[in-house]
């Protein structure tokens, strides 16, 4: 190490102080390379409500592979860089791009029978994580309506028998009880512990048996018919059922998705949920069906097209939002990350913004462990919340709006699954114990739901040089508070010296740990 750089790691070191955060993480480790944190019915960890530091200084949060988890530290602002050739990442706040929606996870029914299997106080524990100020603030919530593999058993809400006439008018709609004992009473749970206003958005799986060509609410099948008939109205008018029954049980949506998957069901196992729709048949279904249907109701609910993944964009949007008619029913497009590596998002998401800048994108389902031959769950697997930060950071700089987790809670197989589908959690419950588990994801969520509220807006934000062996991700966005918020990660096995400026305030000289994730916080002068 030169005579610099061990200027200005003693000026780090002098300049931030380690500060303690509310309730550190009880740490235990799983033999996956970095611990996860144990809560059960008597003990969380916790954080401290996220305040603007005076001006001239600001604050720092940091979780690393190493065993840091958002602890909180403290420092000031400089006149210049003691180290002038490093790395050095300067705002510009008067490039403005994307407002962001915000950051949330899924109410499915598996998530919600894992929480609930816990006592009442590790379930206020489990939820103050995820939605107080004392935990990572989530203000995005994604329910399915009905079933989804992550039920334990497949349903809709109009199930009938073989023998009774297809239920045009809905007359058997009932939701069901993972409705009303489960994921209702969890909805009120949390908008009462939430500072923040929570946007739910509501996601088709399936239609009932008799409204598909296969006759089964499982298995490759389309909607009967074809737009504009029958089966397409009553279709549209079950999502508006949907939305009035949850209205009496005053649990509004923000928005509903026209379909989960809709291409991807074509190719799943035969047993899962699914129904099929291609973009020229969605377009069509919203043109004479869902849109109108909508428009007529007396909810505020928007649409979002497709629900799948950034390999169809943009072909999808042009087909759907290409529509005169289709484009005014629509108010933004949802993505799915599994098949993020296939496709650049330049020539996706950058590529439909630039196409329909009026319509927002938005990621609606992402989880680790999916088709893996190993572990469906890895508990304390940092690589999977890297991979958590990498995505989050990329699509917000490719002008996607909010990033929506898959469930909210597993448990340790990663279910239940009605069809096997096993896959991680940010918060893994070990029901037998009274416990559950915070994974390096949840605190890779953490560090952006915590500290970019909805409304914030994504700014300028300029290297001064590439380097290749850094790997450093950023970005920065400014709080409707005024406060900037500058999230970085390094996915790289090595520390890496660099310096922050915001030419209001001056140079932040710092350092981003091996395997780590920071954001910073400050205000403007």
């Amino acid at each position: 190490m030169g005579a610099i750089d061990m200027l200005g790691w003693l000026l780090l070191l002098q300049a931030v102080p380690r500060a303690a955060g509310a309730h550190p993480c009880s740490p235990e480790y799983f033999g996956h390379g970095s611990p996860v944190c144990v809560c059960n019915a008597t003990y969380c960890d916790m954080l401290d409500p996220v305040v603007l530091p005076a001006p001239g200084t600001y604050v720092r949060y940091e979780s690393s592979k190493a065993g840091k988890r958002l602890e909180r530290s403290e420092g000031s602002f400089q006149s210049s860089l003691h180290a002038p050739g490093r790395l050095l990442l300067t705002l510009n706040v008067s490039v403005l791009y994307q407002h962001v929606k915000g950051f949330g996870g899924s109410l499915s029914d598996a998530a919600a029978i894992n929480i609930l299997k816990l006592s009442r106080p590790a379930q206020d524990n489990l939820l103050r994580s995820y939605f107080s100020e004392s935990g990572i603030e989530y203000n995005l919530i994604r329910l399915p309506m009905a079933c989804s593999d992550f039920s334990v058993r497949p349903y809709s809400y109009d199930d009938i028998p073989v023998d009774v006439p297809d239920d045009y008018e809905l007359k058997h709609f009932r939701l069901a009880e993972e409705d009303v004992k489960m994921k209702i009473p969890l909805v009120h749970r949390v908008s009462a512990m939430s500072k923040r206003p929570l946007s739910l958005f509501a996601s088709p799986w399936t239609p009932p048996a008799w409204m598909k060509s296969n006759g089964d609410v499982r298995g490759k099948g389309t909607l009967k018919g074809q737009a504009g008939d029958k089966y397409h109205k009553t279709w549209a008018n079950y999502f508006i059922k949907f939305l009035d029954e949850y209205a009496k049980h005053n649990v509004t949506f923000w928005a509903v998705t026209a379909q989960n998957e809709p291409l991807a069901s074509l190719f799943t196992p035969p047993q899962f949920p699914t129904v099929a729709f291609t973009a020229a048949h969605q377009r069509d279904f919203v043109v004479r069906d869902l849109g109108p249907a909508l428009a007529r109701s007396r909810h505020r609910t928007l649409l979002i097209v497709m629900d799948d993944q950034r390999i169809h964009l943009p072909h999808w949007a042009k087909v759907v939002l290409g529509n005169a008619t289709a484009v005014r029913y629509v108010a933004g497009v949802g993505v799915h990350w599994y098949l993020d590596a296939i496709v650049p998002p330049g020539c996706s998401l950058e590529a439909t913004h630039n196409l329909f800048p009026e319509h927002f994108l938005l990621y609606t389902e992402a989880c680790s462990g999916f088709l893996t031959l190993r572990f469906s769950v890895s508990l304390g697997c940092w690589e999977r919340g890297e991979s958590y930060s990498h995505s989050i950071l990329t699509v917000l700089n490719n002008f996607v709006v909010g990033w929506t987790d898959w469930n909210l809670a597993l448990d340790l197989e990663g279910g239940p699954n009605w069809v096997k589908n096993y896959v991680d959690s940010p918060v893994i419950v070990d029901s037998s114990k009274d416990v559950f588990y915070k994974q390096p994801m949840f605190y890779h969520m953490g560090h952006f739901s915590k500290f970019i509220p909805e409304g914030s807006r994504r700014v300028g934000l300029h290297r001064s040089r590439r380097c290749l062996i850094c790997q450093l991700e950023h970005v920065a966005v400014l709080r409707p508070d005024g406060g900037i918020v500058l999230v970085v990660l390094n996915r790289s096995s090595r520390d890496v010296p660099f310096g922050i400026q915001d030419p209001t305030v001056g140079f932040i000289e710092t350092v981003a740990p091996a395997n780590s994730i920071q954001t910073y916080l400050w205000r403007q002068q």
